[in-house]
């Protein structure tokens, strides 16, 4: 009896945390912070409408879950911005601020900034904004060990409109076709740009190219030689296609400066 009395209390010693085991008793310490007041990111509008040449301001803002502050004072802010891919697989690096370091990327260098109209505000500003800023946005908000996101799209005002070369339908491959649709002066239309232009009631039987890499075409009146008489309205959708093998025509869209 003694014995086995004794192997219990060995096993006991055993299962406590070695006391050497640094990163073990931090991931403790993590874990009894987060019971605190959550840092807690939001976007007052998830949905921001402008057009080209124009300034925006994307909201967001931050503070602690049941308190009123905006940070702990015990670790910096740090505020990211980035542009989200169509299948929220990549992100564009957009603006950074940490204290008084600002840093701004790419084509957005020189036209964005923070709006701070408080301790807590977390908006970007975007001026003279280009075809290419439509597209969704997300604010990453860091205090030490906790951070949280919220996501804003910015959709311009603008036509979708089809396009295909003197060549006749079907002649574009992808990259043929982003080039054609700069020509144009715009760009390659989005899905969500395609979809709106449908339910607007632009109706059009040729397949085009999106910028997604989609093959796609918008249908109000079904008939026979768009899918057939017996089917829905709506937007067709081919699938995707080898960017470089694949022909067909593109939809482009562009935003005039006055809106």
């Amino acid at each position: 009896m003694k014995s086995l009395l004794f192997l219990v209390l060995i096993s006991v010693c055993w299962a406590e945390p070695h006391p050497g085991n640094s990163s073990l008793e931090h991931e403790r310490i993590v874990h009894i912070q987060e019971n605190g007041p959550r840092l807690l990111v939001v976007a007052e509008q998830s949905k921001i409408f402008s057009h080209r040449g124009g300034n925006v301001t994307l909201p967001c803002k931050f503070y602690h879950e049941h308190t009123s502050t905006a940070g702990s004072g015990t670790h910096k802010i740090r505020v990211k911005w980035t542009k989200l891919t169509y299948d929220y697989l990549k992100e564009v690096d957009v603006f950074v601020a940490m204290g008084h370091h600002r840093k701004s990327y790419g084509s957005y260098q020189g036209r964005v900034s923070l709006r701070e109209s408080s301790e807590n505000d977390a908006s970007l500003v975007i001026t003279n904004i280009m075809l290419e800023d439509y597209g969704r946005y997300k604010c990453e908000v860091i205090e030490g060990l906790e951070d949280d996101t919220a996501v804003v799209a910015l959709n311009l005002e603008g036509v979708v409109f089809p396009y295909s070369p003197k060549l006749g339908r079907y002649n574009l491959n992808f990259h043929e076709a982003q080039r054609a649709c700069t020509e144009q002066d715009s760009v390659m239309a989005s899905f969500d740009q395609l979809y709106d232009a449908w339910r607007s009631g632009l109706d059009w039987c040729n397949a085009g190219w999106l910028s997604d890499g989609s093959v796609q075409y918008p249908i109000t009146k079904p008939r026979e030689p768009c899918g057939g008489r017996n089917t829905v309205p709506g937007v067709r959708n081919y699938g995707f296609w080898d960017k470089d093998k694949s022909r067909y025509d593109v939809f482009c869209f562009t935003s005039n400066f006055n809106g």
